[in-house]
């Protein structure tokens, strides 16, 4: 049997459609509803009908500053509910979002500006943005006013109409714009069993920050599509605080990701949550020692999904499907997964091949903006290539076998060690340099940087050298000075040496 899940196509999304409107579909008839709680000091509470209200108010407010359907906006916002609200305004409006991480430096946000040529950067004063970029800059207390406009009509159209863009780390050290449709929310609804176990009357706490992409879907797009309530820590909430936060705050499902678990646990072994069904991983692997402690400390079941940044999640266990021992899950019904050989042809049951997806997905991106030779490298025949590879059982769980590339986990972030490499290279005496992640200790994983150089270098200036180049998660934490890198038998450098290497000799 050839390694396939093809149960049927998931059910097609409405000929006209909007984002923003399915999202919010639920405020008028949840209006006083708690859509969104933000838990911890000073937190806000915002009901159906008044984000529904705000979005609708600013999307009137960015119109009025002369925007209009297809522009594309750069979101430089912090921490705050500024974001989701901004974010699904633009869409409201027929704008074309790209939210960003916060941790991003100056000069990141220069080579975006470049990229995408954006009409407006919506932007918080504490949040790096160039000062001169070419577009207007919305600041936070514009964007403020506008909620109290009169609502917009949201524009509706072709579901597969470009709605909002992504950033994610690719091989070739570049970060590459990925471009999703509308219909790309529509296809979020097969996580909704496949992986959450989600209903109206659940209280879904996300540990993310609001500017996180793993946040602004699971935490807030998808309870509010279906009329749950969304929590959120605070800004400055620690792992240590989450506990008393669930609990005082009857959160029914936790998402997070796994380093947030390993630290929840190393505060608090016993941790006593009646109200919590379960929780949720992605962003990275989440080991089985984890996955193992926090059943024994909370009663409660961890299910981990599988996705990226093209495609969100379409591998995951849930309360209806639990995960065999060692795998990822199973590929949610509706999905069309396999796992494809070198020809191109799925393996057989239980044979080694690359994690793919159909192209057929509502969920798959419309490609890489500006790179239509990479959207296409991608690509083999009717399957989208993930990269990754694995093996399915006669049952369709597939358990994980590593990437065909070196794409690093930093904290839930993708990162690309050329990226960290071109970045070190210039330090003044590094010869050569090789990035990866390697693991310290049991769960714990983190971005080392190995160099050759005539001597050693000082540790304090190379994280002085990062920290100015770099966003933070994308800083090396350790780095080691080596005779010669590894290279494998044609000559090219060897990450998997090193990971290797490091846990031989830590």
């Amino acid at each position: 049997m050839q390694s396939l899940f093809d149960q049927g196509p998931f059910r097609p999304c409405p000929a006209s459609f909007n984002m923003a409107a399915h999202v919010l579909a639920h405020a008028d008839d949840l209006p006083d509803k708690v859509a969104l709680s933000v838990v911890g000091k000073d937190g806000d509470v915002w009901t159906y009908a008044a984000l529904k209200a705000a979005v609708l108010g600013t999307a009137t407010g960015l119109r009025a500053q002369g925007l209009s359907a297809g522009d594309i906006v750069l979101m430089r916002l912090g921490n705050t509910v500024e974001f989701p609200i901004a974010y699904l305004a633009c869409i409201a409006a027929g704008l074309i979002p790209v939210p960003t991480s916060s941790q991003l430096t100056e000069a990141d946000v220069t080579k975006m500006i470049a990229d995408l040529s954006p009409a407006a950067i919506l932007h918080d004063p504490g949040v790096p943005c160039p000062q001169n970029p070419g577009c207007p800059l919305l600041e936070t207390e514009a964007l403020h006013a506008m909620r109290m406009l009169p609502p917009a009509d949201f524009a509706m159209g072709d579901p597969d109409r470009l709605a909002y863009i992504i950033y994610t780390s690719g091989t070739s050290g570049k970060p590459r714009a990925v471009m999703h449709a509308h219909r790309a929310i529509w296809a979020r609804q097969m996580m909704f069993e496949g992986w959450y176990g989600l209903r109206q009357s659940d209280r879904l706490l996300h540990a993310g920050a609001f500017n996180w992409t793993y946040t602004l879907g699971t935490g807030l797009m998808d309870p509010w599509t279906i009329g749950a309530t969304a929590l959120i820590p605070a800004q400055g909430a620690p792992a240590s605080a989450l506990p008393d936060l669930l609990a005082k705050h009857k959160a029914t499902i936790f998402a997070a990701a796994p380093g947030v678990y390993r630290k929840m646990l190393s505060h608090a072994p016993d941790i006593h949550l009646p109200d919590l069904r379960h929780g949720l991983s992605a962003g990275e692997k989440l080991s089985e020692t984890i996955r193992e402690d926090w059943f024994t400390a909370t009663d409660a079941a961890l299910y981990e999904a599988y996705g990226m940044s093209e495609c969100s999640t379409f591998i995951s266990s849930s309360p209806s499907a639990p995960a065999h021992t060692g795998t990822l899950g199973r590929p949610q019904v509706g999905r069309r997964i396999a796992l494809l050989g070198e020809d191109g042809a799925p393996v057989t049951l239980g044979e080694e091949g690359t994690i793919a997806v159909h192209k057929s997905d509502p969920g798959l991106m419309l490609g890489y903006l500006g790179a239509p030779e990479d959207t296409a490298e991608k690509f083999a025949g009717d399957w989208f290539l993930t990269g990754d590879r694995g093996t399915m059982d006669d049952e369709h769980y597939i358990t994980y076998a590593g990437r065909n590339d070196d794409m690093m986990n930093a904290g839930g972030f993708r990162v690309s060690p050329l990226e960290v490499e071109a970045a070190l290279a210039r330090f003044p005496g590094i010869t050569a340099v090789a990035a990866t992640d390697v693991e310290v200790k049991a769960d714990v994983r983190l971005i080392a940087a190995f160099y050759t150089s005539d001597h050693d270098l000082d540790e304090t200036a190379l994280k002085a050298f990062a920290e100015g180049t770099l966003a933070r998660y994308k800083q090396p934490r350790l780095f080691k000075r080596l005779p010669t890198l590894p290279t494998n038998p044609n000559g090219k450098l060897s990450r998997r040496a090193l990971r290797d290497q490091f846990k031989a000799k830590p």
